[in-house]
Parts: C-alpha cells; sequence; structure tokens
C-alpha cells in the first residue's frame, strides 16, 4: 500500500510539473499578443520611452517595455476607427483578396481533390507528387515566373494578379484530399449499385463527408491570405490597392500608436476565425498524419 501511494504521489508530482513548464512555455508564446495589446493602450509619449532607442537614430539606451500600460488611452483606437480613412480602404481590400481567393480555392480545390482521392487514371502519383513540389516550394521561388506570368496577360497591379495565383493553391487540395481518402470506398460502391451518378456521389456524399477537412483548408488559407506581405508587395505598385497586412509592418516613433492598434485589430478577426475552426484544423492535422 505504501509503495503504491508513493506511486501515485510520483505521478501527481509529475503531472503538477509538466502543468507547470507547460503554462511558462505557453506564456512566453503568448507574450507578443500580451506585447501587442498592452501597446494599444499606449499614448505616444509612452511609446516613445519605450522604442525610441529602436524606432529613433537621434535616442540612444536600450529598449524597456511595461506589460500594463502607466496611462491606458483608447485615443488611437478611436483615431484610427473613426479618422484614418486608409485603414478602412486596406481592411476591404483585404476581404476582397481573402474572399475571392477562397471562393476560388473551394471551386476548383475541392474537385481537384476528389479526383485524386477517388479515381484511377494515368500519371496519377506523378501529378500527384508535382502538387507537393510546388506546395513546399517557397514564394520567392516562383516570384520572378510568376511575375512574368502576371506580366503577359496584363493583370499586374491589380487585385487579380493576387487571387488568381491563390485560386489554384496545391496546399488546400493537399488537405481535402487526405478527406477525401478516409470515406469508405464501400459507401461509394452502394451509391453506384443505387445507380447515383458520379457527380451526384461527390455532391451528397463526398462533399458532406469531406467539410471538415474543406473547412480546415478554409480556416488555413484565411490566416494566409489575411497575412499577405510579399505578393502584394510585388504585384501591386499602387498602394490604393495594398490589403491591410502592408498597412501594419509602416511604423514609425510618430505613428507607432496607430500602428500597434491597427495590428490589435487585424489580430481580432484572425483569432474568431482561428477559435471558429479550431476543432477543423485538429481534424486536419490528425488526417495529414494518416499514411495511406
Amino acid at each position: 500500500m505504501g509503495k503504491s501511494r508513493l506511486g501515485m504521489e510520483s505521478k501527481k508530482m509529475k503531472k503538477k510539473l509538466i502543468f507547470i513548464i507547460l503554462l511558462i512555455i505557453s506564456l512566453f508564446m503568448c507574450f507578443p499578443v500580451i506585447f501587442l495589446i498592452a501597446g494599444s493602450f499606449m499614448g505616444v509619449g509612452e511609446l516613445k520611452s519605450y522604442l525610441g532607442p529602436v524606432l529613433s537614430e537621434n535616442i540612444s539606451g536600450f529598449v524597456s517595455w511595461e506589460l500594463l500600460p502607466k496611462y491606458p488611452t483608447l485615443r488611437s483606437y478611436v483615431e484610427l476607427l473613426l479618422d484614418t480613412p486608409q485603414f478602412f480602404v486596406m481592411f476591404w481590400n483585404s476581404v476582397k483578396i481573402v474572399f475571392f481567393s477562397i471562393l476560388g480555392q473551394l471551386l476548383f480545390g475541392i474537385a481537384a481533390a476528389w479526383g485524386f482521392a477517388r479515381y484511377k487514371f494515368p500519371f496519377k502519383k506523378i501529378l500527384f507528387t508535382i502538387y507537393i513540389v510546388v506546395m513546399l516550394m517557397p514564394f520567392q521561388v516562383t516570384m520572378l515566373s510568376s511575375y512574368l506570368v502576371l506580366d503577359s496577360i496584363n493583370i499586374l497591379d491589380t487585385h487579380l494578379s493576387i487571387i488568381l495565383p491563390a485560386i489554384f493553391s496545391t496546399f488546400s487540395v493537399f488537405i481535402m484530399y487526405r478527406f477525401f481518402c478516409n470515406i469508405p470506398e464501400s459507401i461509394i460502391e452502394s451509391a453506384r449499385i443505387d445507380g447515383a451518378s458520379e457527380i451526384k456521389i461527390f455532391i451528397k456524399i463526398g462533399i458532406p463527408l469531406g467539410m471538415p477537412g474543406i473547412m480546415s483548408a478554409v480556416v488555413l488559407q484565411f490566416l494566409e491570405y489575411w497575412n499577405l506581405i510579399e505578393q502584394p508587395l510585388t504585384f501591386l505598385k499602387d498602394k490604393a490597392l495594398w490589403p491591410l497586412s502592408i498597412y501594419l509592418p509602416n511604423i514609425t516613433l510618430e505613428n507607432a500608436d496607430i500602428a500597434f492598434t491597427a495590428s490589435a485589430v487585424t489580430l481580432v478577426a484572425a483569432i474568431i476565425v482561428f477559435f471558429a475552426g479550431q476543432s477543423y484544423l485538429e481534424q486536419g492535422i490528425a488526417a495529414s498524419a494518416v499514411k495511406e
């Protein structure tokens, strides 16, 4: 009995120790968000005193920071939301880019993923391998070729230059492919025996059963295109077309309060979408880890 009690107590101590370690790591990882939210409630003077050595060449010393603002203010929120039309122009540019990019991915990506998952055709493995390779390529590798293609069809400096390449993203196809592969073949065969056409099977069986994969792809792609920086800087020269993600890096000592507040407001949309689709993301990660 004594040994069993000691064993139980040691297990409890290990669990407590693991919990404390994970809590410390979580707080450390959340610090940038805490840093951002605290800065959004600080005035220009307070931010200057903290960030002056980084944002100004005339101020020497080291950067300091407080987790809570000494003189909290909502002035920057009022100024951003009521007196900064540029913010709303960029906000709606981001909404337009994200909405049409994801809509296009759903129209083309779902059909492509279903085809790869449920049908056999010549060079299937080779084509899917190409899909994976393209997915792994960073934007810097394909930037020049994409620029030349978009220039040849005269859509540079338009939102279409961002949306069109995004529509044919291979990442969303890969995520949905794993879910469609997990649909039992017996269900598909039963539908065929009952006389269902291939299109009806796709619409009535494939899409509903693959909905977790579709939603996880939507959430991941939203987070990616909501935070685009390199593509707009490369393909959009007209600043009136820039999305909100490019508004945020323009931090100077004079507009630091607005920049912090804009970042906090932009973060809200990403957090809402993330928590709304968290369960789908977990299923997507689990499905991606399953071997065929």
